[in-house]
C-alpha cells in the first residue's frame, strides 16, 4: 500500500509529525513502513511562466527559442520539445540553480549553438512526476500568475510517499481514511471521518426511475448501492488529481475513472463506473454466472465464466465480474454522458476464488478479498457522486439507491482487564483501554473491570478478546511492556518418569551429544512424503494445505531433516559432517515420540594417520558413548540381519539394547537410499528417547576417587564370527563382578593364527575393591573364573 503524507495531513488537520516520525509510529503499531520515497522533488524549485513568444533557433534545426515571463522579468530559453505552445500558455521553468533529483542535474547557464539558455522548460519525467518524457508540461492560459511556484499552485506535485507492508488482517489500512484514523489514534488527535460533500447540482429524478437493481445472491452481495450522474463531460483530470494518482502508482485515465480510483485510495472501498446508456434494459442484476457465459473484461480478454462467479449483469448479460474487474461493453468512453456509479459489498471468499480462477489480481480484488468496510457504502457513494460532478460536470440524481439483501450483524467482544494483564504482562487501566479503542472507532461500555466493545465495520479482523488486547497494546506501544523472563514450566511427556519432563530430557541429550563433538541441527517438524518413503519410514500424516511440496507431511523420522542439512552442508563445501538433532516424531494425530538422531558422513578426524571414512563402528561408538552419559547401565549393540530396518544396510545394521529393551538402531544407510538421495557413505544413529525414559534407569552420578589401587588384566578370546561382541562383553561384565569394576574391548583381529570363521577379541579387565588393596591371588582367582565362564558359554579359547 502506497500512502501520501500530504493527503494524511489533509485528512487529519492536527497532524504535524514529519514523514520519518509518522513512519516510525506506524511501524511500531504494526503498519510497517518499508520505504519512504520523495515524489516530485524537482518541483520545489520550479516556477510557472507565461510563454511570450517563440522563434526557431538560428543555427540548430529542431530547437526553438522561447521567451517566457517569469513574473518580474522575461528570459529566453532554448527548448527542443515537440509541444512548445503558442504565446499565452503556461509552462514550468527550472531557473538557474534549480536541482532536479530525478535526472541528477542542476540547471546552469549553457550556450547552445551560440545562444545562451538560462533555464529549462521541464517535462513531468524531469521533475519526477511521471515517466512521461514526450514533451514539456503545458497549462492553459491564465492557469496561474507568472512567477508563481509550481508547488504553491499544484501542491500535489510535491509529496512524500510511504510504502506500507500491510498484513492481510488489516484491510482498513488499504485506504487513506483508515490510515488517518490510525495516525489520529497514535498521536491522540481528535478526529472524525470526513463528511462527504454535496454534489454541485442535482436533478429531480430518483435513481429508481432510470435504474432497477436486483440482488439474487444475498450471501455473496449483502448490499449494493448506485447513483447516476447525467450531462457529464469525459476529459482529462486536473493536474492535482493526476499527480496524486501518479504519486500513488495509479495511471490517470479520465476524470470519471480517476474519481473511482481516488475513492479506492481514500476509503479503501473499490467502486466502478458504468456508461448508463450501455446498461441494457436499465436493469442491474447481481447474480451467479450461467455456465459458459462470456465476458470481455476491461483488459480486452474474453473470459468464460464459471457457475461460482458472481457477476453484475444487465437485462441481456454480464457487464462486470463482481469485485474483480468491469466489462468492456459498458466502460466509460469520451462519448459517455450518463454515468452509473456502483458502490457495493461483496463476500471476500467469493472474490478471492473468482480472481484466482481467472488470473485477475486487481486493486479492487485485493481489497475485497481482505474484507472492506461494509458500513461505508452510502458515504463513499455520496462522496464519489460529488467528486464526479465537480470534475466531469453534470448533475447528480436526486438520491442514491441502496439495496440491502442481508443485514450484517454487529460484532460484540468483551475485554477483561485481569485477562489482559495476564497475557500482556503489564497492567493497563480499563479507562485507558476504553479511550484507546474509542479512538480506533470502537463503541465501548465499561462494566466494573471489563468493557463491552462493538467492533466497527472497518475492522473485520477483530473477533476475539485477544484482538482487543492487541489493539490496546500496539497503540500504547510495545516498548511499554516490561522485559521479563516468562514463568515457563517444562512440559512432561506422557508416561515420562524423569525429573523435569521431556524438555529436561532433550537438554540432557543435547549436552551429551555436544560433548561428543556432534553439531546440533535445528530441523522442521514438517518434511517431504517422498523423503520419508525413500527411508521406509512409517506412513505420515499429510497436510491438506502445505507451504511447499517439500513440507507436505509431519515427520515420522528425524533423518529427513538431518539428511537435508547434510546435503546443504555438502553444497556449501563441507564434506565431513558429525551432526545430530532431537525432537518429536508424529506417528498419529495423538501419538508422538521423543527421538534423537545423528549422522556421520565423510572422513573422521585424523592426526598423523591416513584419512579414513566413517564406518559402522564409529556410529556404534557414538551410540555407546552417548548412552554412557545419559544412563548408568551397560549398553549392548546387537547386529540385525533379516530384521534390519529397510533404510539401513543389513551388514552394518544393529539394535541398541538396554536391559533387554530395544531403544534404537545404528548403522549405515542402504545403498538404494543413498542413491535416491544422491548421497554416499552415511552412518546413522537413532534413539527412541521415550523408550529410554520409560526404563527409569538412573543417570550417571559422581563417585569418589578410589582409595585403593586397581589391577588390570588383558584377555584375548578366540570365538566364532557369528557370536555378537556385545554378548561377549555383557557376559564378561556380569561374570567379573563384584571385583571387576570395568571391562572394555580394545581390539578385534582376524587372520594370521586365528582359525577361519573365528575372531580374536581383546579386552581390558579392571579389578578393584572399595575397602582394600586386592592381592594377586584374589585377582588371579577372579580372572580364572572369568576365563572358565567364557570357555563354557561361548566355547572360547585363549589366544596365545
Amino acid at each position: 500500500m502506497k500512502a501520501s503524507h500530504q493527503w494524511l495531513k489533509a485528512l487529519v488537520p492536527g497532524l504535524t509529525a514529519d514523514a520519518k516520525t509518522l513512519a516510525a509510529r506506524f511501524t511500531g503499531a504494526g503498519l510497517e513502513v518499508e520505504a519512504i520515497h520523495e515524489y516530485g522533488a524537482g518541483a520545489e524549485s520550479c516556477l510557472l511562466a507565461w510563454v511570450v513568444s517563440t522563434r526557431p533557433h538560428p543555427t540548430k534545426s529542431g530547437l526553438k527559442l522561447v521567451t517566457v515571463d517569469r513574473g518580474h522579468a522575461t528570459q529566453e530559453v532554448v527548448c527542443g520539445a515537440p509541444n512548445v505552445p503558442e504565446p499565452g500558455a503556461v509552462v514550468v521553468l527550472a531557473p538557474l540553480g534549480a536541482h532536479l533529483p530525478a535526472k541528477n542535474m542542476t540547471i546552469a547557464r549553457r550556450e547552445i549553438g551560440g545562444v545562451a539558455s538560462e533555464g529549462m522548460l521541464c517535462s513531468e519525467s524531469e521533475l519526477g512526476l511521471s515517466d512521461d518524457a514526450s514533451g514539456i508540461i503545458v497549462f492553459p492560459a491564465g492557469f496561474a500568475e507568472p512567477g508563481a511556484k509550481l508547488v504553491d499552485v499544484v501542491p500535489e506535485a510535491r509529496d512524500t510517499i510511504f510504502e506500507i507492508g500491510l498484513t492481510p488482517n488489516r484491510p482498513d489500512g488499504l485506504g487513506h481514511v483508515g490510515l488517518a484514523r490510525e495516525a489520529a489514534a497514535l498521536f491522540r488527535i481528535p478526529w472524525q471521518v470526513p463528511a462527504p460533500e454535496s454534489p454541485l447540482k442535482r436533478t429531480d429524478r430518483a435513481v429508481a426511475q432510470d435504474l432497477d437493481v436486483v440482488i439474487e445472491d444475498a450471501e455473496r452481495c449483502p448490499h449494493y448501492g448506485a447513483s447516476i450522474v447525467t450531462g457529464a463531460a469525459i476529459a482529462t483530470s486536473p493536474p492535482g488529481v493526476r499527480h496524486r494518482l501518479s504519486a500513488l502508482g495509479v495511471r490517470p485515465i479520465s476524470n470519471v475513472v480517476d474519481v473511482t480510483n481516488l475513492m479506492l485510495l481514500e476509503h479503501g472501498h473499490p467502486m466502478h463506473a458504468f456508461d448508463a446508456d450501455k446498461v441494457r434494459g436499465g436493469r442491474i442484476v447481481v447474480r451467479r454466472a450461467k455456465p459458459g457465459e462470456k465476458l470481455v473484461t476491461l483488459d480486452g480478454e474474453t473470459r468464460t465464466l464459471d457457475a461460482d462467479d458472481l457477476v453484475i449483469a444487465d437485462a441481456e448479460g454480464p457487464i462486470a465480474l463482481a469485485g474483480v474487474m468491469g466489462g468492456a461493453s459498458s466502460e466509460i468512453t469520451p462519448a459517455t454522458k450518463r454515468i452509473v456509479l456502483e458502490c457495493a459489498y461483496f463476500d471476500p471468499r467469493g472474490v478471492r476464488r473468482a480472481a484466482r480462477r481467472h488470473g485477475l489480481h486487481s486493486e479492487s480484488s485485493h481489497r475485497f478479498e481482505r474484507g472492506i468496510d461494509h458500513g461505508d457504502t452510502a458515504r463513499v457513494l455520496e462522496h464519489a457522486t460529488a467528486a464526479t460532478c465537480r470534475l466531469a460536470g453534470g448533475a447528480a440524481s436526486r438520491d442514491f439507491l441502496l439495496r440491502v439483501a442481508k443485514e450484517i450483524p454487529a460484532v460484540h467482544v468483551k475485554l477483561r482487564a485481569e485477562r489482559m494483564q495476564s497475557l500482556l504482562g503489564v497492567a493497563i487501566p480499563i479507562d485507558e483501554a476504553k479511550s484507546t479503542l474509542e479512538r480506533l472507532g470502537f463503541a465501548c461500555k465499561v462494566h466494573e473491570n471489563a468493557l463491552d466493545a462493538i467492533v466497527p465495520t472497518h475492522r473485520p479482523d477483530v473477533t476475539r478478546e485477544v484482538d482487543l488486547f492487541d489493539e490496546v497494546i500496539r497503540v500504547r506501544g510495545i516498548d511499554t511492556v516490561p522485559a521479563e523472563l516468562p514463568a515457563v514450566r517444562a512440559t512432561r511427556a506422557a508416561g515420562s518418569a524423569g525429573p523435569g519432563g521431556r524438555e529436561a530430557m532433550f537438554r540432557r541429550v543435547r549436552r551429551a551429544a555436544s560433548s561428543l563433538g556432534l553439531a546440533e541441527a535445528l530441523t522442521f517438524g514438517f518434511t517431504s512424503r517422498k523423503m520419508l518413503a525413500a527411508l521406509g519410514a512409517p506412513a505420515p500424516i499429510t497436510l491438506a494445505n502445505p507451504l511447499t511440496e517439500d513440507f507436505d507431511a509431519m515427520r515420522t523420522s528425524l533423518l529427513p531433516g538431518l539428511l537435508d542439512a547434510l546435503a546443504r552442508a555438502r553444497r556449501y563445501g563441507v564434506p565431513d559432517v558429525r551432526m545430530f538433532t532431537t525432537g518429536a516424531i508424529f506417528l498419529g494425530l495423538e501419538t508422538e515420540r521423543a527421538s534423537f538422531a545423528a549422522v556421520l558422513a565423510g572422513e573422521r578426524p585424523s592426526y598423523l594417520t591416513k584419512p579414513s571414512v566413517y564406518d559402522a563402528w564409529d556410529a556404534s561408538g557414538v551410540a555407546t558413548a552417548l548412552l554412557a552419559r545419559l544412563v548408568h547401565a551397560p549398553v549392548a549393540i546387537v547386529p540385525l540381519r533379516s530384521d534390519a530396518p529397510k533404510h539401513l544396510h543389513p551388514r552394518g545394521a544393529a539394535a541398541i539394547m538396554l536391559q533387554n529393551t530395544r531403544i534404537g538402531v545404528v548403522g549405515p544407510l542402504h545403498p538404494d537410499v543413498l542413491h535416491a538421495l544422491d548421497l554416499a557413505n552415511v552412518q546413522t544413529v537413532e534413539l527412541d528417547l521415550d523408550a529410554l525414559d520409560a526404563l527409569g534407569i538412573g543417570h550417571p552420578a559422581y563417585t569418589p576417587i578410589p582409595r585403593f589401587p586397581a589391577a588390570t588384566r588383558d584377555i584375548a578370546l578366540v570365538v566364532k564370527d557369528e557370536i555378537p561382541v556385545g554378548d561377549v562383553l555383557a557376559t564378561l561384565r556380569e561374570t567379573a563382578r563384584p571385583l571387576g569394576s570395568r571391562v572394555e574391548i580394545f581390539d578385534r583381529f582376524t587372520g594370521g593364527a586365528v582359525p577361519p570363521g573365528h575372531a580374536s577379541l581383546a579386552f581390558h579387565v579392571v579389578y578393584q575393591a572399595d575397602d582394600r588393596t586386592l592381592t594377586d591371588a584374589e585377582v588371579d582367582a577372579a580372572h580364572d573364573k572369568l576365563v572358565a565362564e567364557m570357555q563354557k558359554k561361548f566355547g572360547a579359547t585363549l589366544r596365545a
